[in-house]
């Protein structure tokens, strides 16, 4: 090796450790942690929020699974490395832009799914196993469930069925038959508004970065949208008046205006304005959505800790 070639080699500036601390906290993406707030909606839903241990375990769970999350945020970046430095928007992440390397985000990820892990088993075998069924989901929607056309989005909504699942063992009550059923629609409403999103931004170029988009057409996202719409608005309003824990005067249909204008919402930003690529992203940038969320939550609350027991 040259001197010159040496010299070169040593002017390259190294990333100190507070540039690599940014990176890696930017590749578990802490925004995209509002996801796991599903796994609060069984304490909520079971009237616990007076229980200090369940609270205190419901919170452990949503720390449990943020690392989680990030786990999987790393691995997936590092499989769709190549693939990630040429899409306009996911070229900026830490891995691909090559700010964090690769060695120390295989590392981080290894850690964070073994404390992970370890944390779950400490609060309840059961929650240990819904947090290895996630991670195992997880592992193969990154090496094969996302490449596939409606299996894909259907991987995505049994990840939130299994953290509000998760939640709901994690603090040892029932799981009910409306949990599973509202949380799944409401995921395939994201990941389907996702998936238009991404079609359109990556236009031709879609089936390169996300082999199953080449499968999709606007019109078919479109169909699907619908479908999964009506089937939440219809899931929910039956909810509101027929769940067995509900306040018997049904007060909890007073909430359905929330959801309608939620939902209402979001296809407008999906569909006029382009938005719906990260539903998580929408709902912190978007000042009316999130208005809607924070009513609806408050209003759920009220009554079911307020109005009468059924």
């Amino acid at each position: 090796m040259t001197a010159t070639r040496v010299e070169a080699r040593a002017a390259v500036p190294r990333p100190g450790l507070a540039t690599l601390g940014r990176a890696l906290v930017r590749s578990l993406r802490p925004r995209q942690w509002t996801k796991n707030g599903v796994v609060l909606v069984g304490l909520i839903f079971a009237r616990q929020l007076g229980q200090p241990e369940q609270v205190g375990r419901a919170l452990l769970a949503l720390v449990d699974f943020c690392l989680l999350s990030g786990a999987v945020y790393l691995a997936n970046d590092l499989v769709d490395l190549e693939k990630d430095r040429l899409h306009p928007l996911k070229r900026h992440r830490p891995i691909a832009a090559g700010l964090l390397p690769r060695p120390l985000a295989a590392v981080a990820a290894a850690v964070l799914a073994a404390g992970a892990l370890a944390l779950a088993l400490a609060l309840a075998r059961s929650f240990f196993l819904a947090a290895v069924a996630y991670l195992v989901l997880q592992g193969l929607y990154i090496a094969c469930l996302k490449h596939l056309v409606i299996l894909d989005v259907l991987a995505l909504a049994a990840g939130f069925v299994l953290r509000a699942s998760a939640g709901a063992v994690a603090i040892n009550v029932p799981i009910s038959p409306w949990l599973y059923v509202c949380t799944m629609l409401l995921a395939l409403f994201l990941a389907l508004g996702k998936r238009r999103q991404e079609l359109l931004l990556l236009t031709v170029d879609a089936a390169e970065h996300r082999p199953a988009l080449e499968q999709y057409t606007v019109g078919l996202l479109d169909h699907l949208l619908q479908l999964v719409t009506t089937s939440l608005l219809f899931a929910y309003m039956l909810y509101t008046f027929s769940a067995e824990n509900l306040p018997r005067n049904h007060a909890m249909m007073l909430t359905i205006p929330f959801v309608v204008y939620g939902l209402f919402r979001y296809l407008y930003l999906v569909h006029v304005r382009g938005e719906g690529g990260a539903p998580d992203e929408v709902l912190l940038r978007d000042a009316p959505l999130a208005l809607c969320v924070v009513l609806w939550a408050l209003s759920a609350v009220l009554i079911l800790y307020l109005s009468p027991r059924a």
